[in-house]
């Protein structure tokens, strides 16, 4: 794959991240990846998604507390930019 594409994408994961949560550690911008990209599958292939979950319920789980993590982190930095 095109190493200049990758870093560009990289760069347009790691601007949306800041804004999405404030900041954009590594380990944030791939939890935002699989969050985005599980959202994505999840609504384009229901059955798929579905399928998944079933046939592993602990990543379920997992990727579950990820999507919590990242609404409570967003909502925690849609507060503070409100009262700048």
């Amino acid at each position: 794959m095109d190493t200049k594409l990758v870093q560009q994408f990289d760069g347009l994961l790691e601007k949306y991240t800041e804004l999405l949560l404030g900041e954009a550690t590594d380990e944030l911008k791939e939890k935002v990846k699989m969050w985005a990209l599980y959202t994505h599958i999840s609504k384009s292939m229901p059955p798929l998604a579905k399928h998944w979950n079933a046939t592993y319920p602990d990543a379920k789980d997992h990727l579950k507390d990820i999507i919590n993590e990242i609404k409570h982190l967003n909502q925690e930095h849609r507060e503070v930019k409100n009262k700048e």
